[in-house]
């Protein structure tokens, strides 16, 4: 059974990341697409990254925070929320498995893409928060589907949003699986903790985080932002603490270690072919960090109390740049000067022997982390599962129920299948989710720079935030 799901898995892969050969190398057209996006959504935004991360910082800080303001969360909570979605394992296995495939260099691509994918984390949570819609009882729905089937139906094409906001839940439907995280969080516990592996090990391992991810999810958004917000904080110091000391053992070792990120980037006798190909391994490990462009986030930061839709755009932006721009390089920069990418280690390995070359005890701090980060996102992608699953089948107690036991009962899977099957799979669905997503974003374009330009010139001017106590006086933005 699992070796024909092994199989259809890598069909499927085959499938979405059909290639065009460029310098040598094949390129998927989907990597293209998704590249083009971000380098489009810089320009179009006027460089948003640079604009609004000020706004952006202080807005996480919650100067401007009004109680009163439509939304369940708070800011703060809704970032962390999209962060425990996106700080995960993306950056402990995903960074090892991009200098596995890509080697050092593919990591600077990695960092350079994630520079652009805040713009496009911008753009589409920027429209989350403008499309979104709020139920009787006041809970907040939204995401891609609520952006392309709201927004596209406002500038008349509401069967092409339809088909589009359906296309994209299904698709998150798949995407939203408990695989990857459930995956390589075994694959740690087994490695170090000593934990039994194989099957009979991956599934009772698998069987108790669902129950653990089931007891938050199951309270809702808010449950969910009272954990994450409390999570977040406390698994980024634990892995960031434990790579510093790393970095701080090997201080020598720094300056060759970044010569040789920036050397291999450029390499073209890279094993993977070339600038190009080490260029498409950062683009894909950098998508599934990061996740811009895959509108998942939008899911979560739709709920953020706020008056302003480019508020929370200015917020989001901040996700690329410590998720993938901070987090992946510190990861990176710790296996180099190790040096354990040239000693045969795989995927989550190859991060674990980076720390206990420091201390043999070390990789338990790792261990703490990885269950940490795994749980986190677990507990976020719960909620975009059963978000999907609403859009598709309908908003509920009783259905909202359901999709949320389905997705804990899914997660053993994810400890039992091989990690190249996992990867493969979860890479496919990510990028089937890029395309409805970011179509809608083109063609909601206009709107979208009117409304992140118009917030930026009205904060400039004091119009809005001027007064630092709050936006409730302050009409929102209309085009």
């Amino acid at each position: 059974m699992l070796e024909v799901l092994t199989e259809a898995v890598g069909t499927l892969n085959d499938r979405v990341f059909q290639t065009v050969n460029m310098f040598g190398v094949d390129i998927g057209v989907v990597v293209l697409f998704l590249a083009g996006a971000m380098l489009f959504f810089t320009a179009w935004l006027g460089v948003p990254q640079v604009r609004g991360i000020g706004i952006g910082i202080r807005v996480l800080k919650g100067k401007y925070d009004d109680p009163e303001a439509p939304g369940s969360v708070s800011q703060f909570q809704a970032l962390s929320t999209a962060l425990s979605g996106t700080v995960g394992l993306g950056n402990i296995a995903g960074v090892a498995i991009a200098i596995g495939l890509g080697g050092p260099g593919a990591v600077l691509w990695m960092f350079i893409i994630g520079f652009f994918a805040m713009a496009l984390k911008c753009a589409e949570v920027t429209l989350g928060l403008k499309y979104r819609e709020f139920a009787a009882d006041g809970e907040v729905r939204g995401g891609p589907m609520y952006v392309v089937k709201n927004g596209l139906a406002s500038i008349g094409l509401p069967r092409s949003g339809k088909f589009l906001g359906v296309l994209y839940s299904l698709f998150a439907l798949g995407g939203a699986i408990p695989l990857i995280q459930a995956n390589q969080s075994f694959a740690a516990l087994a490695d170090v903790g000593g934990f039994e592996a194989g099957p009979t090990g991956g599934l009772i391992y698998g069987i108790i985080l669902a129950v653990m991810i089931g007891v938050v999810i199951v309270g809702g958004v808010k449950s969910i932002a009272r954990v994450t917000g409390r999570v977040v904080p406390v698994m980024c110091a634990i892995y960031l603490g434990g790579v510093l000391m790393v970095l701080m053992v090997n201080a020598g070792a720094i300056p060759a270690a970044l010569a040789s990120i920036f050397s291999g980037a450029f390499s073209a006798d890279a094993a993977v072919g070339g600038v190009v190909g080490v260029f498409v391994v950062g683009m894909q490990r950098a998508v599934f960090s990061s996740e811009a462009g895959v509108g998942t986030a939008v899911i979560a930061h739709s709920a953020a109390r706020t008056h302003h839709p480019a508020s929370e755009g200015m917020v989001a932006l901040l996700e690329p740049m410590f998720d993938t721009m901070i987090v992946c390089m510190a990861t990176a920069l710790m296996i180099v000067v190790t040096g354990v990418h040239q000693q045969g280690f795989q995927d989550i390995a190859m991060t674990s022997a980076a720390f206990a070359s420091v201390v043999s005890w070390f990789p338990y701090v790792l261990l703490i982390a990885v269950l940490l980060f795994a749980y986190s996102t677990l507990i976020a992608w719960g909620y975009y599962f059963a978000t999907a699953f609403g859009y598709l089948f309908g908003h509920g107690k009783r259905r909202d129920l359901f999709a949320k036991i389905l997705y804990c009962a899914l997660t053993p899977m994810g400890s039992i299948l091989g990690a190249a099957a996992v990867v493969n799979l979860i890479d496919a669905l990510f990028f089937l989710m890029v395309l409805p997503n970011v179509i809608g974003l083109i063609f909601l374009s206009p709107i979208l720079r009117r409304e992140v330009n118009g917030f930026l010139a009205k904060v400039k001017s004091g119009e809005i935030y001027g007064d630092g106590v709050g936006d409730e006086h302050i009409t929102p933005p209309h085009d």
